[in-house]
């Protein structure tokens, strides 16, 4: 039997769900946390938990400039230093967020909720601002 895949929070996918409940507070609607809530853990953890490989692979979108090539170039050579995966981080499409999350063996590792307006990731976040 397969061993269970566990999903952890990394520390940035908690500060990104406290800037959403401040956000979604401060617009009068802790209603709307409480269903991202109610979806993260009645429906995203469990899929991932049966299907890990269910996300798309973040790093096979189209790049449209040089600066985009570059940093996904750059972004590459980090990652390959520390995931066995070649595709790496993948997307979970939620109906209003995406969720960035990568396995490392039998766990998965929640890295960023975005809500599908945001333009894009803080990798930055994961390694600081001097690396």
């Amino acid at each position: 039997m397969a061993k269970k895949i566990v999903v952890k929070l990394t520390a940035n996918f908690e500060r990104n769900l406290a800037d959403i409940e401040r956000f979604l507070t401060e617009a009068d609607a802790p209603q709307a946390f409480d269903g991202l809530l109610d979806e993260l853990l009645d429906t995203v953890v469990p899929n991932l938990e049966r299907f890990p490989g269910m996300g798309r692979p973040f790093l096979n979108r189209a790049v449209g400039s040089v600066e985009a090539t570059n940093a996904l170039s750059a972004l590459r050579t980090k990652l390959k230093s520390v995931l066995a995966e070649p595709d790496g981080p993948r997307e979970y499409i939620m109906d209003n967020y995406l969720v960035l999350y990568v396995q490392v063996i039998d766990s998965i590792f929640l890295l960023s909720i975005k809500h599908h307006r945001q333009l894009s990731f803080d990798f930055q976040a994961h390694w600081g601002a001097g690396t």
